[in-house]
């Protein structure tokens, strides 16, 4: 694995919008700064759903964006649904809580998938399409930092599997309510480093 592309935005509306979003987010080029909160600079206008500690980093692999260019008729190049980074061989549909990407300066643990929303649907033009991404199980992936750093496009990523209780982020998208799970499967996705708003669903 590497890392294909470092994505940053700034605060800018949708067409037809009044609030402004950090979804447009464009590939850097040369060292980029890594830190708790995410990448140094990029904008979160929606916190109360978006970063924080446990979503500092939202990530897709490069089978994520093949399958959605596939599936969308375009190209889809990095930064398109507001990712931080793409990384080249890595399948989100493969993805659990608790895995670790490991590079050179930089280390991150996976917390959750991303869930899609009205500003995604905006984004694509398309008012169902939030409904068909969480179907779909290709949503990417949240991350928090366990290492600050330099990041650099094209650098090596070594993956780390999470040896604990197995969540993955389809299963997240289609049956993350406590409803949904039985007490054990609950139970045991608690025990892995989800993120704190994903925990929230299941023990509230």
């Amino acid at each position: 694995m590497h890392i294909h592309a470092i994505c940053r935005g700034t605060a800018r509306a949708l067409s037809g919008k009044t609030a402004k979003t950090g979804i447009f987010k464009t590939p850097m080029q040369g060292s980029v700064m890594i830190d708790s909160a995410g990448i140094v600079g990029d904008a979160v206008c929606n916190k109360k759903h978006h970063g924080g500690p446990d979503q500092a980093i939202y990530a897709m692999g490069s089978a994520d964006l093949l399958y959605w260019s596939n599936t969308l008729g375009f190209q889809v190049e990095a930064g398109f649904f507001g990712e931080n980074l793409v990384v080249d061989g890595a399948d989100s549909a493969t993805i659990h809580v608790g895995d670790r990407l490991v590079m050179a300066e930089v280390t991150l643990e996976v917390t959750a998938a991303r869930i899609p929303c009205a500003t995604l649907s905006a984004r694509v033009n398309d008012a169902d399409f939030a409904s068909r991404f969480r179907a779909a199980g290709q949503p990417g992936f949240y991350c928090r930092v366990l290492k600050a750093g330099m990041l650099v496009a094209g650098e090596a990523v070594t993956f780390e599997p999470y040896e604990g209780f197995k969540v993955s982020m389809p299963l997240i998208l289609q049956r993350f309510r406590a409803r949904s799970l039985t007490d054990e499967e609950r139970a045991a996705c608690l025990t892995t480093p989800l993120a704190t708003r994903f925990r929230a669903m299941l023990e509230g």
